[in-house]
């Protein structure tokens, strides 16, 4: 959409899986189309290696690779394990990929304006007395926007921030189980709740300054 082109390592990476037949002379130069702001979704970062075409390991550890992979034409790739710390999802806590990703994106199409359309964390929440103290989002948060802050300063072109999610949802294939919301919905009463980080982006957004 926005090159007018397919990338070329794409085609080649998933010769095996589609021959692309199904994109028609005339498609690339009908959505190649300009665009008022480019939404960016960061939740964390992965780490992979390489293997060879004969399956042979480029590192150095001796691991075999896992049999199998989700991803087309990812076959010669290794996903490893994150360090933490982590999420309720499993995914790694890194906000200076966030910073990364932004600066990258900047670089690739500058003059392109960017809104952070999703950002956020899962964590277990507990209700004790009426109120949810998910400082571990509060935190989670509060470095990555100050990550945001760190990319605008290196002049990406930023004009909005959307935490993920305002209320507690229906999460793909984890149902109700996982808890992004920075309001708490009770599943059975339709309650909501404010969770501390709920009243934490609250005071940032009224005072544009990181609340302490």
């Amino acid at each position: 959409m926005l090159c007018g082109a397919y990338p070329a390592d794409l085609l080649e990476d998933t010769a095996e899986v589609t021959d692309w037949a199904f994109v028609r002379q005339g498609d690339a130069e009908l959505i190649h189309q300009p665009i008022d702001v480019l939404g960016v979704n960061y939740y964390s970062t992965t780490a992979v290696r390489l293997w060879d075409g004969a399956g042979e390991k480029l590192s150095v550890d001796g691991h075999k690779p896992a049999a199998g992979t989700p991803w087309p034409g990812a076959d010669s790739v290794e996903f490893l394990q994150q360090e933490g710390p982590y999420t309720d999802m499993g995914w790694n806590i890194a906000p200076d990929g966030f910073e990364e990703l932004l600066i990258a994106v900047h670089h690739e199409f500058p003059g392109l304006p960017l809104m952070i359309t999703e950002n956020g964390a899962a964590f277990p929440d507990v209700v004790k007395d009426g109120r949810i103290h998910d400082l571990e989002r509060v935190d989670y948060l509060r470095r990555h926007l100050t990550a945001v802050h760190r990319s605008i300063q290196a002049n990406v072109d930023l004009r909005g921030y959307l935490v993920w999610s305002l209320l507690d949802n229906f999460e793909w294939a984890y149902g109700y189980t996982k808890r992004f919301g920075i309001v708490r919905v009770d599943y059975d009463t339709l309650l909501r709740t404010k969770k501390d980080s709920a009243l934490w982006y609250a005071e940032l957004a009224a005072s544009k300054r990181l609340p302490d």
